[in-house]
């Protein structure tokens, strides 16, 4: 038997693992998937957009893998960390062990001012009202959504999620399994403007067509684009590619229609001022303002917290880049939010590469000093870095697996646990297996019921772990 430990149960642990089940060449294959946290999905769970619900049925398709008798699920057990399990214990119960815990530090600004009162990172927000239990349930309930005023810095699809967030009428979300706190606070929220602001231009944006048109169908939400901007981008008058080079992406080109039909007035909104109502109002106008070639230098202080953010106006260079002009813009905001990218974590235990955020690896086997280590394996961002949509684990997975397919001979004649997860609890750990997380979902669905809703989240380690424990519930 082949005994592999996977650690993360996002879409690249999951896909990993579905890859070792569906393989022929080594017919019997034990899969234990590690996870920190007791809840299985990753940022499927933690990391998509509460209103996304397609997107959040993938979890559906995991959890097809994960009950495979094949696969055992393991929560509460983290690994490299103080209170975990080091990488070489875990080595001594498993013939192999790919690590896929992703990138979960956000890029940082490096900007005067980035740590006052009232600038965030996108992804600590993210977790807030996707009730990640690390995050707690009041950070953005107290202050930060007392804003009138915020600025989104970045142009993808997390910068897209959380200015639609922002903008989204509480009642809407009642429907989703957003946190109770969560969404007390987003219906007593006073902002009433969200700028989107990049500091290139429309055409090298990286939000999809679909999330951008998400943002224009709103409900008492209007899109605000500057015509002059986007007029700044040699693209943009060149729908068709620029002459003697390629032709746009068609992402790209549907982009720009869509940022054109609202910079002349159609579709959701104009460049003009909209009618808004009072703040808390459940009719009240927000506006949504996409804003591009606006670099951030300085976010501004008043009171001790933040009071807007300062651009440097930027123009493109005619090399793909752009060049600051000497031209300053400054933009009011209460709360600032920064979607500039992920980073990969350093694993205790684990070769890291500082520069690129990953672990240096060979087709997904670890290097140590540039030689593959026997048995340690990586996939998803932390292998290649936060590139790609979900689906790309999946090509990244099988890659992984095929290198570790062919270690296999040589992997089961070393020593393996035959009961890891006895060893774990050994070791003082207290694993969280299947039964635990189906207690936590009759769990969360119960506090659905309560509240006149479907199943609500709950955003603590102790309510977890306790509903975890009640497995006859």
């Amino acid at each position: 038997m082949l005994s592999v430990a996977v650690v993360g149960s996002g879409p690249s642990g999951v896909y990993t693992a579905q890859a070792l089940l569906q393989q022929s060449l080594v017919p019997d294959v034990r899969v234990h998937v590690l996870d920190r946290l007791p809840t299985p999905y990753g940022l499927v769970r933690y990391g998509v957009a509460p209103d996304h619900e397609k997107i959040k049925s993938l979890q559906n398709s995991l959890r097809t893998v994960l009950e495979d008798e094949r696969v055992t699920f393991v929560g509460n057990v983290g690994v490299g960390g103080a209170d975990g399990v080091s990488p070489a214990r875990l080595a001594e119960l498993y013939h192999a062990v790919v690590y896929c815990v992703g990138a979960s530090a956000d890029r940082a600004l490096a900007v005067p001012g980035e740590g006052l009162p009232g600038s965030y990172s996108a992804t600590r927000f993210v977790s807030w009202y996707s009730a990640h239990p690390d995050i707690g349930t009041d950070p953005f309930a107290r202050d930060a959504l007392a804003a009138r005023s915020a600025v989104v810095i970045g142009v993808g699809n997390v910068a897209v999620d959380v200015a639609r967030i922002l903008a989204r009428g509480a009642g809407e979300l009642r429907r989703t399994d957003v946190p109770r706190a969560a969404l007390r606070a987003l219906e007593e929220s006073r902002v009433r403007e969200v700028h989107i602001v990049g500091r290139r231009g429309p055409s090298q944006a990286r939000f999809t067509t679909k999330e951008l048109r998400e943002l224009g169908a709103l409900p008492g939400a209007r899109v605000v684009v500057d015509p002059t901007e986007l007029a700044l981008d040699p693209a943009y008058a060149a729908p068709d590619g620029l002459p003697g080079a390629l032709p746009l992406p068609a992402v790209v080109r549907r982009n720009l229609e869509v940022l054109r039909g609202w910079s002349v007035g159609g579709g959701a909104g104009a460049a003009g001022d909209m009618p808004s109502g009072a703040p808390g109002s459940a009719d009240a106008v927000r506006r949504i303002r996409l804003r591009f070639f606006l670099r951030p230098v300085e976010l501004l202080e008043r009171g001790g917290r933040v009071a807007g953010v300062r651009f440097a106006r930027t123009a493109p260079d005619g090399a793909g880049g752009v060049r600051d002009t000497g031209r300053y813009e400054d933009v009011e905001a209460q709360l600032v939010l920064r979607a500039v990218g992920y980073r990969g974590v350093e694993l205790p235990g684990l070769p890291f590469d500082p520069v690129r955020g990953t672990v240096p690896h060979a087709a997904g086997r670890v290097l140590r000093g540039g030689v593959p280590s026997p048995g340690e394996y990586v996939a998803g961002w932390i292998k290649r870095g936060p590139t790609g949509v979900i689906g790309s684990n999946r090509s990244c997975a099988k890659e992984t697996v095929a290198s570790l397919l062919a270690d296999a001979a040589a992997l089961t004649r070393r020593t393996a646990a035959d009961d890891p997860l006895a060893e774990l609890r050994e070791w003082g750990l207290r694993p969280v297996e299947w039964a635990g997380w189906l207690s936590i979902e009759r769990a969360e669905a119960e506090l659905g019921r309560s509240l006149g809703r479907g199943p609500v989240k709950i955003p603590d380690w102790a309510g977890l772990l306790a509903a975890a424990r009640d497995e006859n519930g």
